[in-house]
Protein backbone atom coordinates (compact mmCIF):
# COMPACT_ATOMS: atom_id res chain seq x y z
CA UNK A 1 0.00 0.00 0.00
CA UNK A 2 3.20 2.21 1.34
CA UNK A 3 4.58 1.91 -2.45
CA UNK A 4 1.32 2.74 -4.64
CA UNK A 5 1.03 5.80 -2.54
CA UNK A 6 4.48 6.95 -3.05
CA UNK A 7 4.14 6.51 -6.60
CA UNK A 8 1.76 9.15 -6.91
CA UNK A 9 3.52 11.41 -4.67
CA UNK A 10 3.65 14.65 -6.59
CA UNK A 11 6.74 16.15 -7.32
CA UNK A 12 7.88 19.81 -8.48
CA UNK A 13 10.09 21.62 -11.08
CA UNK A 14 12.48 23.90 -9.54
CA UNK A 15 14.66 26.17 -12.56
CA UNK A 16 17.12 28.85 -11.21
CA UNK A 17 17.87 30.76 -13.94
CA UNK A 18 21.34 32.73 -13.83
CA UNK A 19 23.25 35.29 -15.84
CA UNK A 20 26.14 32.65 -16.53
CA UNK A 21 24.05 29.51 -15.98
CA UNK A 22 21.36 27.85 -15.55
CA UNK A 23 19.58 25.06 -12.45
CA UNK A 24 17.39 22.58 -12.82
CA UNK A 25 15.87 19.70 -10.93
CA UNK A 26 13.01 17.61 -9.91
CA UNK A 27 12.16 17.79 -5.96
CA UNK A 28 10.12 15.91 -3.34
CA UNK A 29 7.75 17.44 -0.72
CA UNK A 30 10.32 17.36 2.00
CA UNK A 31 13.07 18.81 -0.38
CA UNK A 32 14.72 15.92 -1.73
CA UNK A 33 16.31 17.11 -4.90
CA UNK A 34 15.77 13.68 -7.01
CA UNK A 35 17.26 14.81 -10.50
CA UNK A 36 19.19 17.73 -11.71
CA UNK A 37 21.41 19.38 -14.11
CA UNK A 38 22.74 22.40 -15.29
CA UNK A 39 23.01 24.05 -18.83
CA UNK A 40 24.96 27.35 -20.09
CA UNK A 41 22.17 30.72 -19.93
CA UNK A 42 24.71 33.41 -21.38
CA UNK A 43 25.27 31.18 -24.74
CA UNK A 44 22.14 31.82 -26.00
CA UNK A 45 21.32 35.53 -27.35
CA UNK A 46 17.65 34.80 -27.71
CA UNK A 47 15.08 33.33 -25.49
CA UNK A 48 13.46 31.68 -27.65
CA UNK A 49 16.58 29.32 -28.05
CA UNK A 50 17.22 29.34 -24.60
CA UNK A 51 13.41 27.78 -23.57
CA UNK A 52 14.33 25.06 -26.60
CA UNK A 53 17.31 23.68 -25.14
CA UNK A 54 15.50 24.05 -21.38
CA UNK A 55 12.54 22.19 -22.41
CA UNK A 56 14.91 19.83 -23.91
CA UNK A 57 16.85 18.69 -20.75
CA UNK A 58 14.16 19.31 -18.19
CA UNK A 59 11.98 17.01 -19.97
CA UNK A 60 14.03 14.30 -19.76
CA UNK A 61 13.97 14.98 -15.65
CA UNK A 62 10.06 14.45 -16.10
CA UNK A 63 10.21 11.32 -17.86
CA UNK A 64 12.68 9.89 -15.40
CA UNK A 65 10.67 10.94 -12.36
CA UNK A 66 7.58 9.33 -13.32
CA UNK A 67 6.12 11.75 -16.13
CA UNK A 68 4.59 15.18 -16.25
CA UNK A 69 1.36 13.84 -14.65
CA UNK A 70 3.26 14.00 -11.29
CA UNK A 71 4.58 17.04 -11.30
CA UNK A 72 2.50 19.72 -9.53
CA UNK A 73 4.23 22.93 -11.17
CA UNK A 74 7.62 24.67 -12.21
CA UNK A 75 8.86 26.96 -9.71
CA UNK A 76 11.58 29.72 -11.44
CA UNK A 77 13.91 32.23 -9.40
CA UNK A 78 15.19 34.57 -11.83
CA UNK A 79 16.71 38.15 -11.77
CA UNK A 80 14.19 40.70 -12.11
CA UNK A 81 11.53 38.16 -12.08
CA UNK A 82 7.53 39.29 -11.48
CA UNK A 83 5.76 37.40 -9.14
CA UNK A 84 2.32 39.34 -10.33
CA UNK A 85 3.24 39.14 -14.01
CA UNK A 86 5.38 36.07 -14.32
CA UNK A 87 7.53 38.30 -16.61
CA UNK A 88 11.51 38.94 -16.47
CA UNK A 89 12.15 42.72 -16.22
CA UNK A 90 15.06 44.83 -17.34
CA UNK A 91 17.45 42.20 -15.59
CA UNK A 92 21.02 43.77 -16.06
CA UNK A 93 22.67 40.18 -16.18
CA UNK A 94 20.65 38.54 -18.77
CA UNK A 95 21.15 38.26 -21.90
CA UNK A 96 18.00 38.79 -23.07
CA UNK A 97 16.74 42.64 -22.91
CA UNK A 98 13.37 44.53 -21.85
CA UNK A 99 10.30 42.42 -20.85
CA UNK A 100 10.46 39.07 -21.11
CA UNK A 101 7.53 36.69 -20.44
CA UNK A 102 8.90 33.89 -19.38
CA UNK A 103 6.29 32.24 -17.32
CA UNK A 104 4.15 32.54 -20.22
CA UNK A 105 6.65 31.13 -22.46
CA UNK A 106 7.59 28.15 -20.01
CA UNK A 107 4.00 27.76 -19.76
CA UNK A 108 3.56 27.17 -23.40
CA UNK A 109 6.17 24.67 -23.61
CA UNK A 110 5.90 22.19 -20.82
CA UNK A 111 1.78 22.48 -20.52
CA UNK A 112 2.61 22.97 -15.96
CA UNK A 113 1.39 25.79 -14.29
CA UNK A 114 4.56 27.85 -13.67
CA UNK A 115 5.09 30.22 -11.10
CA UNK A 116 8.07 32.87 -11.62
CA UNK A 117 9.36 35.05 -8.49
CA UNK A 118 12.94 36.85 -8.35
CA UNK A 119 15.81 34.61 -6.87
CA UNK A 120 16.10 36.21 -3.43
CA UNK A 121 12.31 35.15 -2.75
CA UNK A 122 12.67 31.86 -4.22
CA UNK A 123 15.27 31.40 -2.10
CA UNK A 124 13.33 32.58 0.99
CA UNK A 125 10.34 30.21 -0.37
CA UNK A 126 13.17 27.73 -0.12
CA UNK A 127 13.99 28.39 3.30
CA UNK A 128 10.57 28.36 4.81
CA UNK A 129 9.86 24.91 3.38
CA UNK A 130 12.67 23.12 3.47
CA UNK A 131 15.54 25.29 5.74
CA UNK A 132 16.65 27.08 8.67
CA UNK A 133 13.19 29.00 8.69
CA UNK A 134 10.85 26.07 8.87
CA UNK A 135 7.76 26.89 11.25
CA UNK A 136 8.77 30.72 10.88
CA UNK A 137 5.96 33.28 10.35
CA UNK A 138 8.52 36.01 10.25
CA UNK A 139 12.11 36.45 8.90
CA UNK A 140 14.28 38.16 6.17
CA UNK A 141 16.54 36.21 3.73
CA UNK A 142 19.98 37.63 2.57
CA UNK A 143 21.60 36.29 -0.27
CA UNK A 144 25.22 37.34 -0.13
CA UNK A 145 26.47 36.87 -3.68
CA UNK A 146 28.17 38.37 -6.43
CA UNK A 147 25.38 40.78 -5.39
CA UNK A 148 23.17 41.04 -2.63
CA UNK A 149 19.63 39.95 -2.81
CA UNK A 150 16.48 39.60 -0.02
CA UNK A 151 13.05 38.12 0.50
CA UNK A 152 11.01 39.32 3.54
CA UNK A 153 8.49 37.28 4.82
CA UNK A 154 5.93 38.48 7.27
CA UNK A 155 2.76 36.50 8.60
CA UNK A 156 3.58 33.78 6.96
CA UNK A 157 3.71 36.06 3.31
CA UNK A 158 6.21 37.02 0.84
CA UNK A 159 6.09 40.91 0.70
CA UNK A 160 5.75 41.59 -3.21
CA UNK A 161 4.54 44.97 -3.09
CA UNK A 162 2.32 45.96 -5.51
CA UNK A 163 4.35 46.02 -8.22
CA UNK A 164 6.32 42.60 -7.54
CA UNK A 165 9.71 44.29 -7.03
CA UNK A 166 9.29 44.62 -2.77
CA UNK A 167 12.72 42.95 -0.99
CA UNK A 168 15.29 44.82 -2.74
CA UNK A 169 17.37 45.71 0.81
CA UNK A 170 20.63 45.36 -1.11
CA UNK A 171 19.94 48.70 -3.14
CA UNK A 172 19.35 50.64 0.23
CA UNK A 173 21.67 53.74 1.09
CA UNK A 174 24.13 52.51 4.04
CA UNK A 175 26.43 55.15 3.27
CA UNK A 176 25.46 58.55 2.08
CA UNK A 177 27.46 59.31 -1.14
CA UNK A 178 29.02 56.70 -0.50
CA UNK A 179 30.72 53.65 -3.27
CA UNK A 180 29.40 54.08 -6.75
CA UNK A 181 27.16 50.69 -8.17
CA UNK A 182 28.08 50.49 -11.40
CA UNK A 183 24.83 48.99 -12.10
CA UNK A 184 22.40 51.33 -10.92
CA UNK A 185 24.43 54.55 -10.47
CA UNK A 186 23.39 55.39 -6.89
CA UNK A 187 26.08 55.74 -4.61
CA UNK A 188 26.42 54.14 -1.01
CA UNK A 189 24.14 50.96 -1.53
CA UNK A 190 24.44 47.75 0.79
CA UNK A 191 25.15 45.82 -1.98
CA UNK A 192 28.17 48.13 -2.97
CA UNK A 193 29.58 46.47 0.30
CA UNK A 194 28.14 43.77 1.35
CA UNK A 195 28.53 41.53 -1.49
CA UNK A 196 31.70 39.65 -3.25
CA UNK A 197 32.30 42.65 -5.52
CA UNK A 198 32.03 44.55 -2.25
CA UNK A 199 34.52 42.68 -0.21
CA UNK A 200 37.12 42.92 -3.46
CA UNK A 201 36.83 46.63 -3.86
CA UNK A 202 37.39 47.48 0.21
CA UNK A 203 40.17 45.65 -0.12
CA UNK A 204 41.37 47.36 -3.07
CA UNK A 205 40.93 50.30 -0.69
CA UNK A 206 42.47 49.00 2.07
CA UNK A 207 45.73 48.30 0.38
CA UNK A 208 46.01 51.43 -1.47
CA UNK A 209 45.34 53.67 1.51
CA UNK A 210 47.15 51.94 4.75
CA UNK A 211 49.82 50.35 5.33
CA UNK A 212 48.68 47.53 7.28
CA UNK A 213 50.59 44.53 5.91
CA UNK A 214 49.21 41.41 4.16
CA UNK A 215 49.81 38.64 1.85
CA UNK A 216 47.43 40.15 -0.45
CA UNK A 217 50.04 42.89 -1.25
CA UNK A 218 51.83 39.95 -3.26
CA UNK A 219 49.33 39.26 -5.55
CA UNK A 220 47.91 41.90 -8.52
CA UNK A 221 44.99 43.96 -8.20
CA UNK A 222 43.06 42.04 -11.25
CA UNK A 223 43.73 38.84 -9.47
CA UNK A 224 42.41 39.94 -5.45
CA UNK A 225 38.37 38.21 -5.46
CA UNK A 226 36.40 37.66 -2.46
CA UNK A 227 37.75 33.86 -2.53
CA UNK A 228 41.57 35.11 -2.19
CA UNK A 229 40.49 37.65 0.86
CA UNK A 230 38.66 34.78 2.34
CA UNK A 231 41.64 32.52 2.12
CA UNK A 232 44.07 35.37 3.44
CA UNK A 233 41.29 35.82 6.50
CA UNK A 234 41.28 31.78 7.77
CA UNK A 235 45.30 31.95 7.36
CA UNK A 236 45.34 35.15 9.85
CA UNK A 237 46.48 38.33 7.44
CA UNK A 238 45.44 41.34 9.28
CA UNK A 239 44.24 42.99 6.05
CA UNK A 240 41.79 40.63 5.15
CA UNK A 241 40.29 39.93 8.67
CA UNK A 242 39.99 44.37 8.86
CA UNK A 243 38.06 43.91 5.34
CA UNK A 244 35.38 41.46 6.81
CA UNK A 245 35.15 43.25 10.04
CA UNK A 246 34.14 46.68 7.73
CA UNK A 247 31.80 44.58 5.71
CA UNK A 248 29.97 43.03 8.88
CA UNK A 249 29.66 46.84 10.33
CA UNK A 250 27.78 48.06 7.53
CA UNK A 251 25.85 44.35 6.72
CA UNK A 252 24.65 44.64 10.52
CA UNK A 253 24.10 48.54 10.21
CA UNK A 254 21.67 47.18 7.19
CA UNK A 255 19.87 44.77 9.01
CA UNK A 256 19.43 46.73 12.03
CA UNK A 257 17.15 49.30 10.29
CA UNK A 258 15.54 46.05 8.21
CA UNK A 259 15.01 44.61 12.02
CA UNK A 260 12.96 47.64 12.84
CA UNK A 261 11.06 47.42 9.88
CA UNK A 262 9.86 44.30 9.84
CA UNK A 263 10.45 42.74 13.67
CA UNK A 264 11.79 39.62 12.29
CA UNK A 265 12.36 36.13 13.91
CA UNK A 266 15.34 35.76 12.43
CA UNK A 267 17.77 36.84 9.71
CA UNK A 268 18.52 34.43 7.32
CA UNK A 269 22.10 34.62 5.65
CA UNK A 270 23.08 32.79 2.57
CA UNK A 271 25.39 32.48 -0.22
CA UNK A 272 29.43 32.87 -0.19
CA UNK A 273 30.22 35.46 1.77
CA UNK A 274 28.98 32.82 4.66
CA UNK A 275 32.05 30.77 4.23
CA UNK A 276 33.60 33.17 6.24
CA UNK A 277 31.86 32.02 9.79
CA UNK A 278 32.57 33.89 12.66
CA UNK A 279 34.82 36.38 10.63
CA UNK A 280 32.17 37.95 9.42
CA UNK A 281 28.87 36.66 11.96
CA UNK A 282 30.48 38.15 14.82
CA UNK A 283 31.10 42.14 13.52
CA UNK A 284 27.56 41.23 11.92
CA UNK A 285 25.83 40.84 14.87
CA UNK A 286 27.33 42.83 17.11
CA UNK A 287 26.71 46.25 14.83
CA UNK A 288 23.22 45.24 14.38
CA UNK A 289 22.86 45.06 17.67
CA UNK A 290 24.68 48.19 18.68
CA UNK A 291 22.34 49.80 16.11
CA UNK A 292 18.96 49.10 17.40
CA UNK A 293 16.56 50.72 19.66
CA UNK A 294 15.71 48.41 23.48
CA UNK A 295 12.60 46.65 22.38
CA UNK A 296 14.60 44.86 19.86
CA UNK A 297 18.00 43.95 21.60
CA UNK A 298 18.70 40.46 21.66
CA UNK A 299 15.27 39.09 20.21
CA UNK A 300 16.45 38.33 16.52
CA UNK A 301 18.83 35.51 15.50
CA UNK A 302 20.98 35.97 13.04
CA UNK A 303 21.22 32.08 11.03
CA UNK A 304 22.94 30.57 7.94
CA UNK A 305 20.97 28.49 5.71
CA UNK A 306 20.21 25.27 6.33
CA UNK A 307 20.20 24.61 2.52
CA UNK A 308 23.17 22.78 0.11
CA UNK A 309 24.59 25.53 -1.50
CA UNK A 310 24.58 23.13 -4.97
CA UNK A 311 20.88 22.56 -4.61
CA UNK A 312 19.66 25.37 -2.81
CA UNK A 313 18.84 27.48 -5.94
CA UNK A 314 16.73 24.53 -7.24
CA UNK A 315 15.18 24.35 -4.19
CA UNK A 316 14.34 27.66 -3.37
CA UNK A 317 12.51 27.64 -7.26
CA UNK A 318 10.55 24.25 -6.41
CA UNK A 319 9.10 25.55 -3.49
CA UNK A 320 7.08 28.27 -5.42
CA UNK A 321 5.21 24.92 -7.54
CA UNK A 322 3.42 23.65 -4.28
CA UNK A 323 1.72 27.07 -4.10
CA UNK A 324 -0.10 25.87 -7.32
CA UNK A 325 -3.66 25.34 -6.65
Amino acid sequence: MASSKAAVEPLAVGIDIGGTGTKYGIVDHVGNVLFSGSMSTKKHAKVETFIDELHKKVTELIEKAGGAGRMKGIGVGAPNGNFYTGTVEYAPNLPWKGIIPLAKLLNDKFKLPVILTNDANAAAEGEMIYGAAKGMKDFIMITLGTGVGSGIVANGKLIYGHDGFAGELGHTIVIPDGRLHPGTGKKGSLESYASATGVRATTLEMLQNTKTPSSLRNIAAEDIDSKKVYEAAIAGDELAQKVYEFTGRILGLALANAVMFSSPEAIILFGGLTKAGELILKPTRESMEANLIKIFENKIKILVSHLKESDAAILGASALAWEVN
